[in-house]
Parts: structure tokens; C-alpha cells; sequence
């Protein structure tokens, strides 16, 4: 990169990337450029300061981040040399450790990796119970003290009520579990390695060879574990480099603490401290609006974005009469600015606190013939058919893979019932061992039935086959070669049609198998990867982040918490009311969350994502009644409202309350065909 680029950046930018005396916090507020900074940096330590590259690592929450820098960087450096750079998410690189140190950690190199859904059934079958909001509720405490390195025991003796006395006991036979298959959770692919670094000297002094600078993106969503892993990678030379921004700090639900930042300069006290303020997304009025907001929280570092992009629109705030009301609202007006502003359908965004509110929005959307996209939806890989298929590769990577062997053995149907299973699985805990190898165990023939012992050879023999080819270098067995056939013995195809509700269904299901083959094995192609690196890679990678590279016009319908990184020329924000923005959760009563400032804190915070998303114009709806338990329920307007120092729109008459909600939306077309219409 040369010094001529550097120099058009803005003065706290440069700092930001020529700072190397040390540990460096660059708080980036919204829109800042934190993104242009991070890379920027990353081509200066390599192309002017003399770093080679796979010396250089960045870490990142999610693979459209470590995407986007990948690809910025090819642009400046060229495609060799930042392929020998480490760009990745927190729980990539911990596989990439924990694929070289398997043993340190009493792993086997092709270790599975529990997505979120069998981790959550495994929970499941270990407390024997259909109550969901308890099964939610333990695995949730298990994932937040993994993110705290708590182990089972310290968990038991530090639990304070029965529900963690409970979740503790889980936890413990939890990890047991997974132990014996030879697993791991995501929360694992972080402690883990945290652990292995803390403890071995020998493997945390290979490791702070390699990382000789280290930059974290989005800081502020880091946990307890992922600050420890940070400080054992970088070592007493702590030449990183960390950019986040208390001000977006969303995710304490899920176990991040702004107590990381914090925390940085007690540990670090020679940390320079560098301020971004100057925003480059939003006109002035937006920012004045998310300002006015966000100094109501307490702060721990003091900063004002600003924006030379001119005052711009005045924020509007509208009052709609209910949901449907504001549905079919915003989508009018979403379909009229398209064509008043000369839009495309990309340029609009549509954003909720709760998913349960896109409902309504998607089913207005589609009246109007307006295409749209949910973001966080359903991910390909939850897809039924593409989990059985997974099922079948996991077990072949890992033996020990109980959740997968069940699912395997059972689809499509061979003969292999629940009775088998449970038989099976209660002599496999006897005798710790994975239930594919339990089942070839004489002690096993001698308890099953001869029709159930037929079944269970016949699968377990079919495995054991393909497990032995699997097992063989990628350059003497082909991934691509092997998929096809594992295809063609499982009969996979004929299996949807005969279970599939009409022949249109099956070849729809059908055709999400194949995109997931041609995946693998194009990733098997450029990689050079077997089946067992593979399969662990699925786990870290969601099909939605793959296809949201490629640029659609729909208009993005998202949650606050999944908006975050993202930004729009025009934002729509719905349902602005008390207990739903801010979130009362739970608790229904006011009392209990004037009584929670942390709480209502972390809500503001969410309020001021969902404002600096927007570039040059920001319209808020919220509904005066809401249908809550079946029941009608008047609205309150936000606090928020009035802490931006915005004043709701005065109310108008509804001319449409007494018409069928067709005759609404047919009165709302009406409207907008008049000349001037809005």
C-alpha cells in the first residue's frame, strides 16, 4: 500500500493504522471506516513494515467480515500474498488450533463439531424432557459459562438458585458426553484452545511465534474466554491492535462484556487509546438523533460522531393504528420512494426488535409484489435434507458421532427402530464407546434380536466401508468421487420422493443436496482438504453468509441484533413502543425494568445500532394497540422518541380503521396513485 493512500485517510485514521508502539484500542464509532483502518493496517504491517504475512492474523465475528477484508486486501497487496495471511472468525481460528494441537486437548484430529441443534438435543436426551423453555434456558447457562471459563465443578459451587443448581448438573454430563464422542461445541472451539494456552507452555510459546500482530474486529462483542485467548496469543509483546465501539455493544446476552474494554487498559496501561469520530454513512440530522440518544447512557469513553454529508431529510415519526396498519404503511411508502427517489429495492430496509414482527411486514411486502429477503432466516444448513446428508459425512469423519450415527442409521429408513437405538445406546454407555463401534461388539449381537442385528450389521458394515476410504489421502480417494457414490448406495433421491408431501417438494429438497455436494467438493477442489476438514468446516460456515455475497435487489427485512455491520440508504424502524424497543422480555412489568438500568442500557444501545444503519433518511412507525396473549393491548410511544429529541407526528384520523384489511390496502393504492400521494 502506498503512503499516498494512507494520506487521504482522515488524521485519526492514519494514527490508527501507523500506531506500533504497542497495544492499540481504536473506538470506531458507526460509519467511521473501521473496516478501511483494519485493512489498511493489515497492508501497511505488510507491505511497508517488513511483517511477512502468515505473521500477521485478524480475527472477526462473522465470515462476511473476514470476506470483505480478504477481498479488500486482494485489491492492495494481490491475491499470493493474502493467501498467506490468517483472516478469519474467533471459532475458525480456534479449529485451526485445535486441528494442530488434537492431542494436547485429548482430541483426534477428525474431532466433530456440535452445531446449536444437536447440542441442543443432546441436552434433550440427557434431562428427558419436552419442556423447551427449561432445555432453552440450561443450555443457554451451560454456553455462558464456557464463554466465562467456568468449568462443571466451579459451576456447581458457584450456583445460586435451583435453576443453576440444575443447569450445573447437565453441564457436567453434558461435557462427559461430549468427551466420549469426541466432540465439541462452538463455545468449545474458543475455551479450548484458551485452556490449552494457559496451561502448555510449550504449544502458547509456538503460537506467539506465529501471531506476531494480531487485529480484532467488533471488540466490543468479545466474552470473557475470547479476551483470555487474545492475551495468550499476543503475549507480553502485545503488538495488536483492537477496534470496537462501546456504543454498539449488543450482545451481552450471549456472554460479550464491555468489561473487555475496561479491562484493556488495566492490563495494558501503556494502551493507546485512538478515537474515530468522524462518521462517513449518515447526514447530520441521523447522527444528531443517535448522539442525542446514546449520551443517556453511561460512558466509558466520551465521543460525538459527525458527518459532513449535509443536514439531509428530517427524521419522521408516525403514528399507525396497529400492526397491519404499519405493515401495509411501510410498504406503500417503500414502493412509492422507490420510484420518487429513483431506488432500486436493495436500498431499503425494513428493521424490528423481535422476529415474531416480520411476519406481518413479509405478508404486506408480498401483497405489493415488493421482493424481499429475511436475514437471519432459516440457514441452509438447518434444511432437513441437507442435516441428513451431513449426518452421514460427520459419521464418517467421527465414529464417535452418536447424534450423527442415529440420524444416519434411521434415514432413509433400513430397518434400525427406536427399540434397536435404545438398546444400542444403553450398551454403548456401558462399555464407552461410540454406538457404531458398540454395534459390532459380540456382547451387542448377543443382546439384540436377530431381525434387529441384521439391520445393524447391514448399516454398520456399509459405514465401516466408506469410513476406510474416507480415511485415505484425499489424492488416492476423491472427495467428489466418493460423495457420488455414498449418494448413489443410500438411495437418498428415491428416499425424498416416497416421504415428500408432492413430486415438486422432493425435486426442490432434492436440488438443495446437490448445491450442498457441488459446495463440497468445489471446496474440497480448492482447499485440497479430505472429508474430516470438511466436515468441521460446514460447521463453521452458514450458507446465508455465502449467498449474501452475491448482490440481490430485495428489500432486507432484519432484526436490530442481525442489522449490525450493515447499512442502507433508507431505514425504516417499526414498532417503537414501551416493552417491545426497549424490550421488556419476560418481565411484564414496568417496574422490573426500571429496576434493571443495565438492561434498559443495552436496549438503548440496540436503538442506536438500528438508527446509524441509515444513510440518508430514517423513518420510525409504532403501533397505539397490539395484539398481546390474544388480547388487544394499547401502545406506548418509546422513551426513545423523546431521548432523540424527536416529537411524534401529530395523530391523524384513520379512514381505514372500519374497512377489511383488503379494502385498507386497496384505499392505501388509491391514495398513492393521486398526484403528490405519500
Amino acid at each position: 500500500m502506498s503512503t499516498a493512500d494512507i494520506s487521504r485517510m482522515n488524521p485519526a485514521q492514519q494514527q490508527a493504522v501507523r500506531y506500533l508502539d504497542g497495544p492499540s484500542l481504536v473506538l470506531a464509532g458507526a460509519g467511521s471506516g473501521k473496516t478501511r483502518v483494519i485493512t489498511s493496517k493489515i497492508a501497511y504491517l505488510v507491505g511497508q513494515c517488513g511483517y511477512e504475512p502468515r505473521h500477521v492474523f485478524a480475527v472477526t465475528f462473522t465470515n462476511k467480515a473476514a470476506t470483505e477484508m480478504r477481498e479488500r486486501l486482494v485489491k492492495i497487496l494481490g491475491s499470493e500474498r493474502v493467501s498467506e495471511l490468517s483472516i478469519s472468525t474467533f471459532h475458525a481460528l480456534g479449529v485451526r488450533l485445535l486441528r494442530q494441537e488434537a492431542r494436547a486437548a485429548g482430541l483426534k484430529p477428525g474431532f466433530s463439531i456440535m452445531d446449536a441443534q444437536d447440542a441442543f438435543g443432546l441436552i434433550q436426551s440427557l434431562i428427558a424432557t419436552t419442556d423447551k423453555a427449561r432445555l432453552k434456558a440450561i443450555a443457554q447457562q451451560i454456553s455462558l459459562w464456557k464463554n466465562a471459563l467456568v468449568d462443571p465443578d466451579t459451576a456447581a459451587a458457584q450456583a445460586q438458585n435451583a435453576q443453576q443448581v440444575d443447569a450445573a448438573r447437565v453441564y457436567h454430563s453434558y461435557q462427559a458426553t461430549l468427551r466420549a464422542y469426541q466432540a465439541v461445541d462452538f463455545d468449545d472451539l474458543i475455551r479450548v484452545p484458551c485452556e490449552l494456552l494457559a496451561t502448555d507452555t510449550q504449544i502458547r510459546e509456538k503460537w506467539q511465534n506465529q501471531v506476531r500482530y494480531l487485529l480484532i474486529d467488533e471488540y466490543q462483542d468479545t466474552n470473557a474466554c475470547q479476551y483470555e485467548l487474545v492475551r495468550h496469543l499476543t503475549g507480553v509483546r502485545a503488538m495488536f491492535t483492537a477496534v470496537g465501539d462501546d456504543d454498539q455493544a449488543i450482545y451481552g446476552w450471549r456472554g460479550a462484556t464491555m468489561q473487555n474494554l475496561a479491562r484493556l487498559q488495566q492490563d495494558y496501561p501503556e494502551l493507546k487509546l485512538i478515537k474515530l469520530e468522524q462518521n462517513y454513512r449518515s447526514t447530520q440530522t441521523i447522527l444528531a438523533a443517535a448522539n442525542n440518544l446514546i449520551t443517556r447512557n453511561p460512558k466509558l469513553f466520551q465521543k460525538q460522531l459527525w458527518s459532513e454529508l449535509g443536514t439531509g431529510e428530517a427524521i419522521s415519526v408516525t403514528r399507525m393504528d396497529g400492526e397491519l396498519e404499519q405493515a401495509q404503511a411501510v410498504a406503500m411508502r417503500v414502493s412509492a420512494a422507490r420510484t420518487e427517489k429513483r431506488a432500486a429495492w436493495r436500498d431499503f430496509a425494513v428493521l424490528y426488535r423481535s422476529n415474531q414482527q416480520a411476519r406481518v411486514m413479509e405478508q404486506a411486502l408480498r401483497d405489493l409484489r415488493i421482493p424481499y429477503t429475511v436475514s437471519g432466516g432459516q440457514s441452509f444448513f438447518d434444511k432437513a435434507e441437507v442435516r441428513d446428508i451431513l449426518a452421514y459425512l460427520r459419521l464418517l469423519a467421527n465414529d464417535q458421532d452418536d447424534p450423527a450415527f442415529i440420524r444416519a442409521a434411521t434415514t432413509p429408513r433400513r430397518g434400525i427402530g427406536q427399540a434397536t437405538l435404545q438398546l444400542l445406546g444403553e450398551y454403548a454407555a456401558k462399555r464407552h464407546l461410540g454406538m457404531l463401534a458398540a454395534a459390532g461388539e459380540q456382547g451387542m449381537q448377543a443382546l439384540a434380536q436377530p431381525k434387529q442385528l441384521q439391520a445393524l450389521q447391514g448399516f454398520v458394515g456399509f459405514m465401516q466401508r466408506f469410513a476406510m476410504r474416507a480415511a485415505r489421502p484425499a489424492s488416492q480417494e476423491p472427495v467428489a468421487a466418493l460423495l457420488d457414490e455414498l449418494m448413489g448406495a443410500i438411495h437418498y433421491e428415491n428416499y425424498l420422493y416416497d416421504v415428500s408431501s408432492d413430486d415438486r417438494a422432493a425435486r426442490a429438497r432434492w436440488q438443495n443436496v446437490l448445491e450442498l455436494l457441488d459446495w463440497l467438493k468445489s471446496r474440497a477442489t480448492e482447499t485440497g482438504w479430505g472429508l474430516s476438514e470438511l466436515v468441521q468446516h460446514v460447521a463453521l460456515v452458514t450458507m446465508l453468509e455465502r449467498q449474501g455475497e452475491q448482490s440481490t435487489d430485495t428489500v432486507t427485512l432484519s432484526t436490530l441484533h442481525a442489522a449490525k455491520g450493515l447499512e442502507f440508504p433508507h431505514v425504516y424502524l417499526i414498532g417503537i413502543e414501551e416493552g417491545l424497543l426497549p424490550h421488556l422480555g419476560r418481565e411484564s412489568d414496568e417496574q422490573s425494568l426500571a429496576g434493571s438500568p443495565e438492561r434498559i442500557e443495552e436496549e438503548r444501545r440496540l436503538m442506536y445500532v438500528g438508527i446509524t444503519r441509515a444513510q440518508r433518511s430514517l423513518h420510525l412507525t409504532w403501533c397505539a394497540r397490539r395484539r398481546r396473549g390474544g388480547q388487544e393491548q394499547a401502545c406506548e410511544l418509546s422513551r426513545f422518541i423523546e431521548e432523540m429529541g424527536l416529537q411524534a407526528q401529530p395523530e391523524l384520523a384513520d379512514p381505514g380503521a372500519s374497512l377489511t384489511p383488503k379494502g385498507r390496502l386497496d384505499m392505501l393504492k388509491a391514495m398513492l396513485a393521486k398526484p403528490g400521494g405519500t
